[in-house]
């Protein structure tokens, strides 16, 4: 089956767009480590590595961005509180041009033809990194960037591919996964914060937009949400 590079964070919307890719591609599956607070996400993804059978699984540590990042958001920068809604200090600041450079730069190394990101029709007004607009730039410059091996037929052109190019948003593409995953679906880890422990166990803290989004496109899709909130 055709190769593609799956970025995948361990939460809903890339492990359904992963699983969704699964069935008609040999998935190889990258993880950032970029100072993000969320570093149970990480762990969720090395689960769903195996659960769909990725042919390989690169956690890749770009941690020294958090440093960079200074005080820009509130994803790396623990000192900022997490907004309950769509705020600016959500925003790391050209995350997903960093992301797509690395996987774009493996893809063309194994020769995988797509690179994939979990973007859907719901984040475009807020978020420009995940706006079709975004994927299409980036995947031309991607191929610009080794245009030659690709002309010479050493390498051959990767494209750029996300739920949101494809019409989704996240209510279609939590259907979607949840059909081909089922309540698997409720070991991704999609809250901003690391979790709130209450005994023995870590749970989404409910507050945060992340979780907030989460809940709302169970209750949209009518799937009964299994996840554990603290709030």
């Amino acid at each position: 089956m055709p190769g593609v590079v799956c970025i995948a964070s361990g939460g809903l919307d890339s492990i359904c767009y992963a699983a969704i890719l699964a069935q008609n591609h040999d998935i190889y599956m990258i993880t950032f480590a970029y100072g993000q607070r969320a570093r149970r996400e990480i762990e969720a993804a090395k689960h769903f590595a195996r659960v769909l059978k990725a042919e390989e699984h690169r956690i890749v540590d770009i941690s020294f961005m958090k440093s960079l990042y200074g005080s820009t958001n509130s994803l790396t920068d623990r000192s900022k509180k997490l907004a309950a809604g769509f705020d600016h200090s959500l925003v790391v600041p050209a995350r997903n041009a960093v992301f797509i450079s690395i996987a774009g730069a493996w893809a063309l190394s194994i020769g995988a033809i797509k690179v994939a990101y979990g973007a859907h029709l719901d984040d475009v007004p807020h978020y420009a990194d995940c706006r079709p607009e975004f994927a299409r730039a980036i995947e031309e410059a991607l191929n610009l960037a080794d245009a030659d091996s690709i002309g010479t037929g050493e390498r051959q052109r990767v494209q750029v591919i996300s739920p949101a190019t494809g019409g989704l948003d996240k209510q279609a593409l939590l259907k979607a996964g949840y059909k081909i995953l089922g309540n698997k679906l409720f070991a991704t880890w999609s809250c901003y914060s690391n979790g709130v422990r209450k005994s023995r166990q870590f749970l989404h803290c409910g507050r945060c937009e992340s979780c907030i989004n989460r809940k709302a496109a169970f209750m949209s899709a009518r799937i009964d949400d299994r996840t554990h909130y603290a709030a």
